[in-house]
């Protein structure tokens, strides 16, 4: 069985980082493969999600066919509202990220340092489309920081390296990552091996790292 045969899909990677939410929090989701985290929240835990366009109360996407096109994340997708929601302006939903009123975010990356500093709004290079949205407020006044990846880009170049080449959404700001082929905790000692995924080595994980990996 080959390498790209094993591992996390991309909604096992999500109700990955479901199980590691504590009961109760205030979560905050990025654009792209995060959002996919809505659509998970395990038995006995309640989760209130936020988006930074104005919802307090967020659910998943609805079924096909029952949108409302008034209802939609910060990534302008459908969303759903759980009863209780409320809404408000875009200012105030900054002043509760800011205030730090956020527990946990979930965001994308393009890379992350040994140190946790995180890039992914830009690659730097002078075509690029900037794509920063609420990124550097979250990352500066949430409290936990998680980011969903792939472990490497669609060209197989390591997104964990031991700098970042791209330019910072923020320094020392992530806690754990999640790939597709591990669960990987930012320590003072730099990437420490959290979890496996399953059919996945240790040495296979450590090959696709651009900096030392240390095992459990």
């Amino acid at each position: 069985m080959s390498l790209e045969t094993k591992g996390w899909n991309r909604e096992q990677m999500a109700e990955r980082v479901a199980l590691d939410i504590p009961d109760g929090s205030y979560i905050n989701l990025g654009i792209g493969l995060p959002e996919l985290v809505a659509k998970f929240v395990p038995e006995g835990r309640e989760f209130i999600y936020h988006t930074e366009n104005g919802l307090l109360g967020m659910g998943p996407a609805p079924e096909p066919g029952k949108e409302d096109p008034e209802l939609v994340n910060a990534g302008k997708k459908a969303v759903t509202a759980v009863p209780g929601a409320s809404y408000f302006h875009h200012g105030d939903s900054f002043t509760m990220i800011r205030g730090g009123h956020i527990d946990v975010c979930v965001l994308g990356a393009m890379q992350i340092s040994e140190r946790g500093d995180l890039a992914n709004w830009s690659t730097g290079a002078p075509d690029a489309i900037p794509a920063v949205g609420g990124a550097m407020d979250l990352v500066a006044g949430v409290k936990t920081i998680f980011v969903i990846s792939q472990h490497t880009t669609k060209n197989g170049i390591p997104k964990l390296v031991k700098d970042c080449s791209y330019p910072l959404t923020g320094l020392k700001v992530v806690t754990r990552i999640y790939t597709d082929l591990a669960v990987i905790d930012i320590t003072p000692e730099g990437f420490r091996l959290r979890e496996l995924a399953p059919g996945i080595s240790f040495a296979q994980v450590a090959e696709k790292t651009d900096a030392p990996l240390i095992s459990y």
